[in-house]
């Protein structure tokens, strides 16, 4: 138990069986650094999906986003959905990376193709690192969770566990398979790229109804064609902003320029747009009688000018199936866009023999994974190298962390490359590890090397 706030920790129960949420490349490397540990009697990755692969399985007919809402959040637009009271149940049923092929792969499975490759390699890879590592025996698949609790488990009322609530579609008889199962600990790998974001704009709501249509998040992106003589404005400037923008500006097929929305200058922007490109301030309002769109200190752009609106503003992190009310409380805190109660951006505060939390950090992609993959595997196994600080010391970090965001203005999980942030993480990570046992059991943490480093 964690019953002090001036003494470290180390798990001293016994945990046998992990649960991981998600089965895109964090639940790929977690899987197969907690079968490296040959401590865990089960090991199950639900996945909703058909197969494995995250953000990178590609659907040329996007499913339907629902009705854009701007200003809402995740809570809102990707609600719990409800469940049978009694279990099983049997109910009806209710692009290209942007990253060096070095941040894409893990450091014992070399990525095999170069730099900015189609959307199929990395699922592929993905794919392979769970059949090459052999935990693609622990993947169930078509399979979501609904709701996760914390439990005293009913053969003995003396343990908690995490009981999760699952459902799978029957194809075969059209119907909603429903049931639970428990575990000893939990991973939560779902990614962040799935609950599109719009902020709230004065007048932008009726727009939408007045041109329908003519809006939409940069999720339902998939190629220039469907602007085809259109003039596109995309808002936005970062890696999904920047792409786009460059793609429907050499696709030769939409009229030039294409509008581009910045609230600030980004690290690829020089002094001048690129040719084709016309730089404008943020939005402060849609016209819903004219239909203009209007700038700040900035000429309107006139309903007969624009034929599509392009929001590449991010995503929000959704976590529909966390039971908020019997776990104490929530997991995220959209406010001020930071985990709550967590500590590295991994561990748990509140439950930290139990739970990790991946994917936040924007730093190095699927390195990052492993280092945090390899940390939990060896905390969960008891076999962490050194313990984590005292409650009292995690909880300063996130204050002194909260502070430094503050006056950088940065949003809290960034970790800048340029300034040891991201060597400093990674060192915590890569210390609390250590070695893996003399008999082979448990995984070594990468070395991030100068020649590594160098190609990052």
């Amino acid at each position: 138990m964690y019953d002090s706030t001036q003494f470290s920790f180390r798990v001293t129960h016994l945990i046998k069986s992990v649960a991981v949420i998600g089965a895109g490349a964090a639940g790929a490397v977690t899987a197969a650094a907690l079968a490296a540990e040959g401590a865990f009697d089960v090991i199950r990755v639900f996945e909703r999906r058909g197969e494995p692969g995250g953000t990178w399985i590609y659907d040329s007919d996007p499913e339907a986003i629902k009705t854009l809402q701007p200003g809402k959040l995740p809570p809102e637009i990707d609600p719990p959905l409800a469940f049978p009271s009694h279990l099983p149940h049997i109910s009806k049923p209710s692009s290209q990376t942007n990253v060096p092929d070095i941040d894409m792969s893990f450091s014992d499975q070399p990525f095999p193709y170069g730099t900015f490759v189609p959307h199929w390699i990395p699922r592929q890879y993905i794919g392979d690192y769970f059949a090459t590592h052999r935990v693609d025996k622990c993947l169930v698949l078509n399979t979501t969770v609904e709701d996760v609790t914390r439990a005293y488990t009913k053969v003995d009322t003396s343990r908690e566990v995490w009981r999760l609530t699952l459902r799978r579609f029957d194809a075969s008889r059209q119907v909603d398979v429903w049931w639970k199962e428990e575990f000893d600990a939990l991973i939560i790998a779902n990614g962040h790229y799935s609950v599109p974001f719009i902020p709230q704009v004065p007048g932008l709501e009726p727009y939408m109804v007045k041109f329908p249509n003519r809006v939409s998040h940069s999720r339902s992106y998939r190629s220039p064609e469907l602007y085809t003589n259109k003039r596109v404005l995309v808002i936005g400037n970062s890696a999904s902003g920047k792409d786009i923008t460059t793609e429907l500006v050499h696709s030769g097929i939409v009229k030039l320029p294409v509008y581009q929305s910045r609230r600030s200058r980004s690290r690829w922007d020089g002094n001048e747009p690129p040719e084709g490109v016309a730089w404008k301030p943020v939005i402060v309002e849609y016209d819903k009688i004219a239909g203009d769109i209007i700038f700040q200190d900035d000429p309107r752009l006139r309903s007969t000018e624009i034929d599509a609106v392009i929001y590449c503003t991010g995503y929000k992190p959704s976590f529909p199936f966390w039971n908020s009310k019997v776990n104490g409380g929530q997991l995220f805190d959209y406010s001020t866009g930071t985990l709550i109660n967590s500590y590295q951006h991994t561990f748990s505060r509140k439950f930290p023999d139990s739970l990790g939390i991946f994917g936040f950090p924007r730093v190095l992609t699927f390195r990052s994974f492993e280092y945090q993959a390899v940390a939990l595997a060896r905390l969960f196994a008891g076999r962490n190298a050194t313990p984590l600080p005292p409650l009292k010391e995690q909880e300063n970090w996130e204050k002194q962390r909260a502070e430094l965001v503050r006056k950088e203005n940065r949003k809290f999980p960034d970790i800048p490359w340029d300034n040891d942030e991201t060597m400093d993480w990674l060192r915590f990570l890569f210390q609390l590890s250590g070695l893996p046992l003399l008999e082979g059991y448990g995984r070594c943490p990468p070395v991030l090397g100068e020649k590594t480093r160098w190609a990052m």
